[in-house]
């Protein structure tokens, strides 16, 4: 059996707690080596959480990915939450995922640990499809840090929102659609590298950040968006609809867990970086920083805020493990540098009308892996970060949020007024999925059951976000007020159910735009946005513009796409007056610059 490469170990360890961990993503000198030590005790992440080694039977770890499989298929609206995770070592298995399953490697390196099969999510059966099958609704999992060699022609990932992979090398073919056509509706990956071709498909839009492709990237259907990655194809929107960016701005990649080359469990927190491209983990990664395992508290779902809170506050980092977490206060993240991590895509819903989680206006925290269900009293907003009205620089070691997912309805006819304001600056938003939902279990859906006026508002100066994906809200769905904002990558459907024009119009006009620049804002830049339309109540709904902004040389969009995707009404213009209607049967509009 291989062993992991240690030449690819070269990770810079930290050993500060919360409170003084000031030196994260600053200069490296201020980091300290930790000493050697014994391998400690295996953490008890709960009954949710598998841990595999390469000495486990391939037939144990088979039964137990089928059997969470089984359970979680069809399992959209319910409350199980699983991760499987991979010591480093060769595994001979086939994983498919289901919702609410995060399969993880536990190495330094990606390449530690490899699957020798599949880690793959394939379609579901969809009338409505023509092919039968589609990817529509393949929510809330993920593939990350390790390694796949397909046993078949491919590796499937046909997923939609909130399906991130992340630091995964597929040694092969990458597939992303669910098979003949069939609709899908992704996605996301970061940090990675294909080794043979990846097939795009039917996928509507995408966005491919800081990684390599090591074969051609096909097909494309209305946004497809790469910043920062070797091997991307060309610009070429409208036709073929690609977006590239040579490099990504500023970045800083998700905290992960691993194991080290003594056993010691840790979470690495990589630093920022400026203006890359190609994966952290390739030739000429730079060492990782991280923390020992035993500085962070390991929540359990029937722990309360106040508990969580209380170890918050004594400058233990937090990693939940799988689960919903039922809180009847915010939890509150108010030091410096802590980091919130969640395992298996657990759930924090607010029962009594707070948010679920407050952040602080400091510099270098770090929110990564949740999911945010609105609870049944009316919360004014989900997640806040920083206060109102804050104008600290957090240029060097900015606050970010990473695979943070939020859901207006569903399992729960909640209401929120707005699931995501961004008070801070220069934090990064990497992979944000902000969703009303439009389906869900009986008596949790509907346009005064499922009650949200917007889902993002960014207050924050010097704000960047990759992969912004705002849907179904009743007002604007992202509202920018911050100067010098960054989105690379931006999708959204606007709500199904307006019951009529007069229960949805805006100070501006018919309807309310999807992306919303303020008037005073002097600049702002954006590169790939889809916009579509689905008026599903049998009214002629219209929208005067999906994109609203001041019409000023700073504020700039490149790479824009109105869909009228079925049902009645429509988009009248893409971008204030820029663009052609898309009414009453299918139709796009695309915009390749503005102004």
């Amino acid at each position: 059996m291989r062993s992991p490469d240690p030449s690819r170990r070269r990770f810079l360890t930290l050993t500060a707690s919360a409170a003084s961990l000031t030196a994260l993503g600053l200069p490296a000198g201020a980091a300290v080596a930790s000493p050697p030590a014994r391998p400690t005790r295996e953490p008890d992440f709960g009954p949710h959480v598998h841990v595999f080694d390469p000495s486990t039977p391939a037939a144990e770890i088979q039964s137990t990915l089928d059997r969470i499989f089984t359970a979680q298929e069809h399992n959209e609206m319910g409350f199980d939450r699983y991760a499987v995770l991979f010591k480093p070592g060769r595994y001979e298995v086939g994983a498919r995922l289901g919702y609410y399953t995060t399969v993880a490697g536990l190495g330094a390196h990606p390449d530690d640990v490899e699957i020798h099969g599949a880690v793959r999510v394939v379609g579901q059966p969809d009338p409505n499809s023509p092919a039968g099958i589609s990817a529509l609704t393949n929510f809330w999992r993920s593939a990350e840090n390790l390694a796949v060699s397909p046993t078949d022609w491919s590796n499937q990932w046909a997923v939609s929102q909130a399906s991130p992979m992340r630091r995964v090398h597929i040694k092969g073919v990458l597939w992303l659609e669910p098979g003949n056509g069939g609709y899908s509706s992704g996605g996301y990956i970061a940090d990675s590298r294909v080794d043979g071709i990846t097939i795009n498909g039917s996928q509507q839009q995408w966005l491919t950040r800081d990684s390599e492709l090591g074969g051609d990237w096909t097909n494309g259907v209305w946004n497809q968006v790469f910043s920062g990655v070797v091997g991307a194809p060309a610009q070429g929107f409208p036709d073929p609809p690609y977006t590239t960016l040579p490099t990504s701005p500023v970045t800083r990649e998700k905290p992960y867990l691993f194991v080290d080359g003594a056993g010691r469990w840790r979470v690495a927190v990589p630093r920022p970086r400026r203006d890359t491209a190609g994966t952290t983990w390739g030739a000429g990664g730079a060492p990782v920083p991280s923390l020992p395992l035993s500085d962070f508290y390991l929540a359990r779902p029937t722990d309360s805020a106040r508990r969580i809170n209380t170890e918050l506050a004594r400058g233990r980092h937090l990693l939940l493990t799988p689960g919903v977490y039922h809180l009847d206060r915010a939890l509150r993240v108010r030091l410096p540098n802590t980091v919130v991590l969640g395992l298996g895509m657990p759930s924090l819903v607010p029962t009594g009308g707070d948010a679920a989680l407050r952040i602080e206006d400091v510099d270098g925290v770090r929110i990564a892996g949740v999911l945010v269900d609105a609870g049944p009293v009316e919360s004014e907003v989900l997640v806040e970060v920083g206060g109102r009205h804050c104008h600290r620089s957090h240029a060097t070691n900015p606050i970010s949020l990473q695979d943070v997912f939020f859901r207006i309805g569903g399992p729960y006819a909640g209401r929120a007024v707005t699931s995501l304001v961004v008070n801070s600056r220069h934090t990064l938003i990497d992979n944000i999925w902000a969703w009303r939902g439009d389906h869900g279990r009986p008596g949790t859906i509907g346009w005064t059951v499922n009650t949200a006026a917007t889902g993002v508002v960014v207050n924050g100066d010097d704000v960047t976000a990759y992969g912004l994906f705002v849907e179904h809200y009743q007002r604007w769905q992202t509202i920018w007020n911050g100067e010098r904002g960054r989105t690379v990558f931006y999708q959204s459907e606007l709500p199904y159910d307006p019951p009529s024009q007069a229960a949805w119009r805006s100070p501006t006009g018919n309807g309310w735009a999807s992306y919303k620049v303020a008037d005073h804002v002097r600049t702002h830049e954006a590169w790939g946005l889809g916009v579509y339309a689905y008026f599903n109540q049998g009214v002629d709904i219209r929208c005067d513009r999906a994109i609203e902004a001041p019409r000023r040389a700073g504020v700039r969009f490149h790479d824009a796409i109105t869909v009228f995707l079925n049902g009645s009404g429509g988009i009248e213009r893409t971008i204030n007056e820029a663009g052609t209607p898309v009414v009453g049967s299918y139709g796009t509009s695309p915009v390749v610059s503005y102004p």
